[in-house]
């Protein structure tokens, strides 16, 4: 069994969780989240807070138990909280800008690349810097690994889209003879 889903998911003051039909539903000040839960995974809301808990003893519901957990504290943090991105980009002549609902990517290619940016998210472009902000981690996470995969940092001179975070392990290239 889980170690995360062994203890009760808390509901913070501003959000609001209910369990219909088999779907997760969370409202809080930055938005509402909607997901579909398992057949084999149960989701009980009392006092204590939110309980995950598997209707059969199988693999596939153990391994479940987990998934779900995460996925509930990811719901009720987005909708307090909400999620950050920052992507970097490096290289002469690459460049981003948001306009209206498009982000356009000068990436050094012979056409511009546009991005529909997804509703739900706000994007903003400073110098080399673009900030993604969402209360859907799942949706965060995916825009920014998209935009990212248009140009991947390359490993000897760094050029291209990488993480705040991210480190790029530099090659040395050639040696003059």
């Amino acid at each position: 069994m889980s170690r995360l889903a062994k203890r009760p998911i808390t509901i913070p003051a501003l959000a609001e969780l209910k369990v219909l039909d088999g779907t997760i539903s969370v409202k809080g000040p930055k938005g509402t989240l909607q997901k579909s839960s398992h057949r084999l995974i149960s989701i009980d809301v009392g006092e204590g807070g939110v309980q995950v808990a598997t209707k059969a003893s199988t693999i596939e519901a153990r391994a479940l138990l987990g998934t779900y957990a995460s996925h509930v504290r990811n719901m009720l943090h987005g909708v307090t909280t909400g999620y950050s991105k920052k992507l970097i980009v490096e290289g002469v002549g690459f460049k981003w800008e948001v306009v209206g609902d498009k982000l356009n990517l000068s990436l050094g290619f012979s056409h511009p690349v546009v991005m529909p940016i997804p509703a739900g998210l706000a994007v903003r472009a400073e110098r080399n810097t673009l900030t993604i902000d969402g209360f859907d981690k799942e949706l965060v996470g995916q825009f920014a690994a998209n935009v990212r995969a248009r140009k991947v940092p390359e490993p000897y001179k760094g050029k291209g889209i990488r993480y705040d975070s991210e480190v790029i392990r530099r090659k040395q290239g050639k040696k003059a003879a």
